[in-house]
Formats: C-alpha cells, sequence, structure tokens
C-alpha cells in the first residue's frame, strides 16, 4: 500500500544516474503511527506541524543548553509536567 511506505535519506552518487535511500512499510496505520518519527508523519501530511515562533525555539535550546548532567532529564520532566498541568 502505498500510504503504508515511508521513503527517506536519498543521496545521489557522484555523475548521477543513481540514487540509494532507505524504505519502511508499515502493516497497518497504527504501527506507523506510532513507530514512525514526527517530522517524517508532518512530511507525509499525517500530522499537523506545531507551529512555533522562531523565539520561542531559541529559548528552548538556551535553556537546554545552561542544564548539564543528570539535571537535564529532571528539567525536562518537570517543563513537561509543568506544560500538562496549563
Amino acid at each position: 500500500d502505498k500510504d503504508l511506505t515511508i521513503l527517506f535519506g536519498f543521496r545521489t552518487k557522484f555523475g548521477g544516474g543513481k540514487s540509494t535511500g532507505f524504505c519502511l512499510i508499515y502493516d497497518n496505520e497504527e504501527a506507523m503511527m506510532k513507530f514512525e518519527p514526527k517530522h517524517r508523519l508532518v512530511r507525509l501530511g499525517k500530522v499537523d506541524p506545531v507551529e512555533r515562533s522562531r523565539k520561542a525555539m531559541k529559548e528552548a535550546k538556551n535553556k537546554g543548553l545552561k542544564i548539564r548532567g543528570t539535571g537535564a532529564s529532571v528539567a525536562k520532566h518537570k517543563a513537561k509536567r509543568a506544560a500538562a498541568a496549563e
């Protein structure tokens, strides 16, 4: 089925004429939604992209850079819980 086939990671050979890439074929749509990364599902049009401002992305990146070591996972967990509570 064309809808359950995911093509990605294509590279062209020098000089052209040949390309190589990866393909994943899923048994059903539930399996595809469970295992496929969100960015590839957005590319296929199965999931709507998350709209974020450039500033919000940069602030999140810089906040993550400030935390090192085991505290990073704790901070991510707290941020998720805070977002879920809102």
